[in-house]
């Protein structure tokens, strides 16, 4: 079967178990596992239940697609995402947000746990997206383009949509929430960077350093969604401080932070044009 069918048909299950899909969806990564215990009139789909979704090995990532109603207004959640890392192809690792496009959505929202490269942040940050870096040496759209996803040689001028940045900062405004701004640097992990990686990063302009959400952000504009990508720096990247770094900080930080996280995300959806 060719990829474009399995996407499809996938699409076309989820139409079939929660009637038409919202516009709207978002990605959550740590620290946010449970912002779905928000949402109203909610049915839960488990990924073991839909083709191609494998289940996420990852702490905080519970491995549900579900569909329910923020302050009125229908969203569609992914709890949980699957990584580079975990030994997944690429095309594994994009496979929701092409399924999430061809089913309707046309604003995805991601979400995820980084570690701090700019020095004048600190964990417990959170920072707005304005653009990313991907130092992985690899790219979701490698190979034969799915041509009616989008075209081959997509414009990355803005990745990250302008209007929903500028929303965001809004709502972080409204609710007295620092909101920070910055560059994503995407690598592939499962280990942490070095010093000396963190140097490199830091001089190609990233702010914060992670494992995730480039590959789901480069799948979602090539076909054509309007992205929001928004980080929770759970620790400072290696070498800035005299520590080692566990994913132990990065649970424990996410947890600090969740409700806080948690009012800023809901305020944005619920506020998406």
């Amino acid at each position: 079967m060719k990829e474009i069918e399995r996407i499809d048909r996938c699409a076309s299950e989820l139409k079939s178990r929660f009637g038409n899909l919202p516009d709207r969806a978002i990605i959550l990564g740590s620290g946010l596992g449970d912002f779905a215990d928000r949402l109203a009139d909610a049915q839960a789909l488990p990924y073991a239940e839909i083709e191609g979704f494998p289940r996420p090995t990852v702490e905080g990532h519970r491995g549900e697609l579900i569909r329910g109603m923020l302050s009125g207004k229908p969203v569609l959640v992914m709890a949980g995402r699957f990584h580079y890392y975990e030994g997944h192809p690429l095309s594994t690792v994009v496979f929701p947000a092409r399924v999430l496009a061809r089913a309707g959505v046309k604003k995805l929202f991601i979400t995820n746990a980084a570690g701090g490269v700019n020095t004048g942040f600190s964990p417990g940050d959170l920072m707005l997206i304005s653009d990313h870096l991907n130092i992985a040496g690899t790219n979701p759209l490698m190979g034969d383009n799915l041509d009616e996803l989008g075209p081959r040689f997509p414009d990355m001028s803005e990745v990250y949509d302008r209007d929903l940045r500028e929303l965001a900062k809004n709502i972080a405004k409204r609710l007295g929430i620092e909101l920070k701004e910055g560059v994503y640097a995407w690598g592939t992990g499962p280990s942490y960077e070095t010093p000396a990686e963190v140097r490199m990063a830091r001089a190609l302009g990233a702010d914060a350093v992670g494992m995730s959400t480039v590959p789901e952000a480069i799948a979602a504009n090539h076909a054509g969604l309007k992205i929001l990508g928004i980080s929770l720096i759970t620790n400072m990247a290696a070498g800035i401080l005299d520590q080692p770094l566990h994913h132990r900080e990065v649970v424990e930080t996410a947890a600090k932070a969740a409700r806080r996280f948690g009012a800023l995300v809901e305020g944005i959806l619920a506020e998406m044009p």
